[in-house]
């Protein structure tokens, strides 16, 4: 659990906006052929890929810088890209995502590094690498290191991704750092190779599991081995922490002292890849908005278990990260009672993933079998079925001052734990209709008793494409009626 999650979802939505992340490191393409397998090549074991379409998107920092921007950060960035088409895409995929890639240095003799996946249904076939293994030349490093100059003014952290394709060698790491620390800068690298002495003085290095194994030589499967090798390397290299991305397991963060673990959330993966870029990232502008060590730690590993659900390298965006800390930080019933700050985003997740938004509202007090015919027809017209519930103020401004029976705190909950309901919030005026123009719903849904004329939010429903749904009431069902019996002590009905 974080420490203080009101503060944690108060900095991801109001303080992330205003930070800004400079990266420095390997910038390269993520190609991606999709399509399907049904047969082997009679020329070779091999599966024969029917392609049915091609996405790009960058990779590397680039993907960084993509997580950044997802967050509502302002990311820089500073790498290497050719003249080649490739570069050309790279850049404008960065630039549509409102990346600031005016530092980036374009070498005419090196091409842009791509990586190009061939995948059958959701599996990858196979990797296609293009890249210079030769080393960069002194004077392009020297161009390279007068952009991160230029950048480092006004950014509040700097991240340095490094994939090991020639961006983030010995001098420039060193050269990076210093600058940072010189204006108290976090500095987080994403690390690689089995020598980590160019990050020292580093903040923080972020290695998966495999590769702090790799630069301690203790044994991956031991995590005690690990982790106290890993302590060693910290002490070594000067760092505040090292965390340790450790797969289905969640996180390990080596700090002076202590070792703590982040549990991983429970979903089902479909792919790592990038999955450390997020991490970094969110650690990052986490730390630069103020935010606790563990609570930035926590909420990294969020963030990581929203892009691994995904096929493909994918970055994070900020309606999913805060669906997920309310997913993950409330439980049972009240995990879908939402503040409508929330509920916004949960909506952009939903509608992101493809879902048909049903908004239907009322007082729901004693909840009867008209109330759940209508919810359950109500959710039949679409994917997530959100209620809004008139506040105890309300109803005592539409029914008199003997109404509700059940106050609202208690009828959200209720309704929370029927099964057609997918949220439920919260209003305070007479009618819905500053919810229903903040959220937008696909279908508004109102009881059959109401004429169309009648139906607050009809017309604006109606302005952006919407549906306005009438339902049958159910007849001899009313609140009224049954507190009225309940006050006569007549039987049921």
């Amino acid at each position: 659990m974080f420490q203080d999650i009101t503060r944690v979802l108060h900095q991801v939505e109001h303080t992330f906006a205003t930070r800004r992340i400079l990266v420095v490191g390997d910038l390269m393409l993520d190609r991606y052929l999709w399509g399907e397998v049904s047969r082997i090549s009679p020329e070779a074991p091999v599966p024969v890929v029917q392609v049915t379409r091609q996405t790009e998107t960058a990779g590397g920092a680039g993907n960084v810088a993509l997580n950044l921007a997802g967050l509502g950060a302002r990311a820089v960035v500073v790498g290497y890209v050719g003249t080649d088409t490739e570069g050309s895409r790279l850049l404008t995929l960065l630039q549509e995502a409102g990346v600031n890639t005016a530092p980036i240095v374009t070498l005419a003799h090196r091409p842009t590094v791509t990586k190009t996946r061939v995948i059958g249904g959701h599996q990858q076939v196979v990797r296609l690498d293009y890249e210079a293994a030769s080393p960069v030349a002194e004077a392009d490093e020297r161009r390279l290191l007068e952009g991160v100059a230029a950048a480092l003014d006004g950014v509040d952290a700097v991240i340095l991704s490094d994939y090991a394709k020639g961006v983030l060698s010995e001098s420039v790491c060193r050269r990076v750092i210093a600058a940072a620390r010189d204006r108290g800068l976090p500095v987080l690298a994403d690390p690689k190779g089995r020598d980590y002495r160019k990050y020292h003085g580093a903040t923080a290095i972020a290695p998966n599991r495999l590769e702090l194994s790799l630069a301690t030589g203790a044994p991956v499967e031991d995590l005690d081995a690990l982790f106290a090798a890993g302590e060693r390397l910290r002490q070594e290299l000067d760092l505040s922490f090292i965390a340790v991305t450790l797969s289905e397991l969640g996180i390990a963060v080596l700090a002076p002292g202590q070792v703590q673990r982040v549990p991983s959330v429970a979903r089902e993966v479909f792919d790592v890849s990038g999955a450390g870029d997020t991490v970094v990232a969110t650690l990052a502008v986490g730390l630069a908005s103020g935010l606790e060590r563990r609570d930035a730690v926590r909420l990294a590993n969020t963030a990581a278990g929203v892009v691994v659900a995904k096929v493909g390298t994918a970055p994070i965006h900020l309606p999913e990260l805060l669906a997920e800390l309310r997913r993950a930080n409330l439980e049972g019933r009240a995990a879908k009672v939402y503040p409508l700050s929330l509920l916004r985003h949960q909506v952009e997740a939903w509608r992101a993933a493809g879902n048909r938004i049903v908004f239907t509202n009322g007082c729901f007090d004693v909840l009867h079998i008209g109330h759940l015919t209508l919810l359950e027809q109500a959710r039949r017209c679409g994917d997530r079925l959100i209620v809004g519930l008139n506040s105890d103020r309300s109803v005592r401004a539409l029914k008199g001052e003997t109404r509700p029976v059940i106050h609202d705190a208690d009828r959200a909950h209720i309704l929370s734990a029927l099964a057609p309901v997918d949220a439920v919030v919260l209003f305070d005026e007479e009618t819905p209709l500053e919810l229903i123009r903040t959220l937008r719903p696909d279908v508004l849904v109102k009881g059959g008793s109401y004429r169309l004329e009648e139906v607050v939010g009809a017309a604006e429903v109606r302005s952006w494409g919407g549906e306005v749904v009438l339902v049958p009431v159910v007849e001899g069902y009313s609140t009224t009626r049954i507190v009225n019996r309940i006050q006569a002590g007549t039987a049921a009905m």
